[in-house]
């Protein structure tokens, strides 16, 4: 059984909550568990928590979870970028799968909404990296 840590950031929780559900399904269908679930305010808060459970020796790959929603400027492409870089880099240090289960930049809330399935495509992914990597 794969263990799992779970990062859920609360910035569109309507999104987000809906995400986590959806991870959480996706670890019970994988038979997997998920040890802890670590919330934080935005996408951009992810990588520390990320990092704080990839320490941990009872995680074997964590899952990040949230939607970043376009707005009126290019502040969204400013924070998926610094994220998605900071959690490969939190990935390669501590050599332990961390996933990214974050929709957009560049969406609608409407499309954010449409997207949760992001949440269970992460917990599948960090499975599947720690079974390939066993």
């Amino acid at each position: 059984m794969v263990t799992l840590g779970l990062v859920v950031t609360e910035f569109n929780a309507s999104v987000t909550d809906r995400m986590a559900e959806a991870a959480k399904e996706a670890a019970v269908e994988r038979d997997a568990t998920i040890t802890e679930t670590l919330r934080v305010p935005g996408v951009y808060d992810s990588p520390l928590a990320a990092d704080r459970l990839a320490r941990r020796d009872e995680v074997e790959a964590v899952a990040v979870v949230g939607a970043i929603v376009t707005g009126d400027t290019d502040h969204d492409q400013v924070i998926a970028d610094a994220a998605a870089q900071s959690l490969t880099e939190v990935s390669l240090d501590r050599d332990v799968p961390v996933t990214l289960g974050v929709s957009g930049p560049g969406q609608s809330g409407a499309e954010a909404r449409e997207r949760v399935d992001k949440g269970a495509e992460a917990v599948n992914a960090a499975v599947d990296m720690v079974e390939t990597l066993a």
